[in-house]
Parts: structure tokens; C-alpha cells; sequence
């Protein structure tokens, strides 16, 4: 009987991270997630894989690391020894890269380099042909020079995060050409889910849905409302991740769905399928206006059709009930324990 392949991701407590171990985990994986100590549990995404029993055939091990720490990378790809590395760690949040332009490009640029040459000295030692995935980003077309973008659109990024997401993927596609490694980018356009962060666009409007539906709040404030996305859904993105590394050649790959909307438009659908008018509950507010926007973003994912047999599943509209739906349930437990006398956070959210 084979040994079971061992994956390792960076930025398993993510949205992505969640999806991808839930998908190899599913696949027969010993999979292996990098965390960042903190004085309270961050793994909020990741616990239920411990207890569901739909989930098996393979395993979850969780180890304290940074990928600004070249020393704790290297020692733990001595003691993982993967055969697959996913690379999805970093500080997502573009309109917050303004506001931590150096902190952003520590982990997303040079945390890629630092995990990129741990990873080739780690296969050189070990003779395991370690395969390696870059979590690209639509982001870094940014003020794009044309519709819709493939994998040979040049990159015009427009803020600290895309400026470091554009050196990441291309030191990847160095370290395929220079070093024979089995590297791989996947240049992501947008994808959300009900695990999507609350400061995210997208979630920060289903979760205001779900409260202003059961009475917690009347407004949400976004910024702007006519920037155009491509927007898919998380967990179907992941398998095209894991399908990259089992190519016999390392290649870039745009995943999107071909179709894009406006903030607006998302906004509508999501307060329609609760039965309310957005109109009547969305305000502008300038303060979530990043100091460059990109306008619009449209992946052509032909590539990974043709190549991949690739496909998204999920519509926007399938993917915003699914968000509305799952944030009205949360919104229905927090008004059960606010009227049980429970204090409860006042909700924030970031836009953008």
C-alpha cells in the first residue's frame, strides 16, 4: 500500500485554506496547515473537519509558523516533508494593504520567496519532487489593458497588495524557470463564500442582509458601488488548485467564471433573495474608496477548460442566496441570544 501524499498550506484558517483541506482531506491527503500563534483560536474555519464524519480518508495536522520566518519554513518542510505545497497564506485585504503597504508586501512577496527557496533547497536535499502552488490574484491586472484578462494580459496592479501578489507570481515563475520546479500560479479572480472574511464586499453585504432581516440593523455603508467583478465560489476554485499540481507540466492558469457584475448588482440580488429592496438599506460612504481602484475585472478562463477540463458550478446568483441563507441563520442565532439578554458585539465592517 502507497504512502499517503502530504500537502502543506499556508493560510489554512482562510476561506481558501478550508475549502482546499476539506477537498484533499477528501482525497485520501495527510494535510498539513501553517497557523500564527495568537492569544485566541483563529481556527474557526478548520474545527469541524475534526469532528465530521463526511470528511475522511485522510488527516489534519495544525503547526505553529510565519512566512516571514524563513528558519520555521525550512525546519517545518524537514519535518512535513510534503509532497505538495499550497501557498495560500498572506494579508488579503487589498484596501488595508494601503493602510500596511510594508507588512503586505513582508508576507505576500517575500513570505512567496522565502516558502519558494525553502521548497526548492527542502526537494534538492530530500529528492522528494516537491510541486508548488502560488495563490495569484485578479488584483494584479489592476488598471487592466484589456477585456477580458488571460494569463498573457500584462499586469497593471493599482495597490501594495496586487505590487506584491505581481512579485510572487512572477519569482514563481522564475524559480519554474531557472530551477526545473514544479510551480504553478493560479491567477484567481474573485471568489467568496459563507467563510468570506466580514470585511470583504461581498460578505460585509450578505452579513448586513441577514441582520437588517432579523432587525439588528437598518444600513450597511459600502464604497464603490459601480466597480465590476468576477465572482465565483470558493470551494469550487480549490479543485482547480489541486488539479494544477497533477498536471505533467507546471503551468499559469486564470480560474474565473467568464462573467462579470457590479458591486451594485451583487448588493440587489443578495437583499431580493431576503425579500428586501437594497435601495432602502445601502448608503455611500467615501471612507471605503481606495486611494486607486480597479473598475473592472473579467477572467477568461478558457485555458483551464481547454487544458484542464475545468469548469466553475456555481452561478453569482447561486453563490449570493447561498451567502444570504447561511448569514440569515447567523443573524437569527445572534437575535436569539440578544433577546435571551446576551450583550452582542456591534457589528463593523470594511468594504472593499
Amino acid at each position: 500500500m502507497s504512502e499517503a501524499k502530504r500537502a502543506l498550506i499556508t493560510g489554512i484558517t482562510g476561506q481558501d485554506g478550508s475549502y482546499l483541506a476539506e477537498f484533499l482531506i477528501g482525497k485520501g491527503y495527510e494535510v498539513h496547515g501553517i497557523i500564527r500563534r495568537a492569544s485566541s483560536f483563529n481556527t474557526g474555519r478548520i474545527d469541524h473537519i475534526y469532528l465530521d464524519p463526511h470528511i475522511k480518508g485522510g488527516s489534519l495536522k495544525l503547526h505553529y509558523g510565519d512566512l516571514t520566518d524563513t528558519n520555521v519554513l525550512s525546519k517545518l518542510l524537514e519535518e512535513i516533508r510534503p509532497h505538495e505545497i499550497y501557498n495560500l497564506g498572506a494579508q488579503s485585504h487589498v484596501r488595508v494593504s494601503f493602510d500596511m503597504p510594508i507588512y503586505t508586501a513582508e508576507t505576500v512577496a517575500m513570505g512567496a520567496l522565502k516558502l519558494l527557496e525553502a521548497a526548492r533547497d527542502f526537494s534538492q536535499r530530500s529528492g522528494i519532487d516537491v510541486r508548488y502552488y502560488q495563490a495569484s490574484s485578479s488584483e494584479q491586472y489592476g488598471k487592466v489593458v484589456e477585456t477580458p484578462q488571460t494569463e498573457t494580459t500584462p499586469f497593471y496592479p493599482r495597490s501594495p497588495y496586487a505590487c506584491a501578489k505581481v512579485m510572487a507570481h512572477w519569482a514563481t515563475v522564475n524559480y519554474r524557470e531557472s530551477y526545473g520546479m514544479h510551480a504553478s500560479c493560479g491567477i484567481l479572480f474573485n471568489h467568496e463564500s459563507p467563510r468570506r472574511g466580514e470585511t470583504f464586499v461581498t460578505r460585509k453585504i450578505t452579513r448586513a442582509v441577514g441582520r437588517i432581516k432579523m432587525g439588528l440593523q437598518k444600513k450597511v455603508f459600502l464604497g464603490n458601488l459601480d466597480s465590476k467583478r468576477d465572482w465565483g465560489f470558493a470551494g469550487d476554485y480549490v479543485k482547480m488548485m489541486w488539479m494544477m499540481l497533477q498536471q505533467d507540466t507546471a503551468d499559469d492558469y486564470v480560474i474565473a467564471t467568464g462573467r462579470t457584475i457590479t458591486v451594485r448588482e451583487f448588493a440587489d440580488m443578495a437583499f431580493k433573495h431576503a425579500g428586501l429592496n437594497f435601495e432602502d438599506h445601502v448608503e455611500f460612504d467615501p471612507r471605503y474608496l481606495r486611494p486607486a481602484e480597479v473598475d473592472l475585472l473579467l477572467g477568461d478562463p478558457a485555458k483551464a477548460k481547454e487544458k484542464l477540463g475545468w469548469e466553475p458550478e456555481t452561478s453569482v446568483e447561486e453563490l449570493a442566496a447561498m451567502m444570504v441563507d447561511a448569514d440569515v441563520e447567523l443573524a437569527a442565532r445572534e437575535k436569539t441570544l440578544k433577546d435571551a439578554g446576551h450583550a452582542m458585539p456591534e457589528f463593523v465592517g470594511h468594504d472593499q
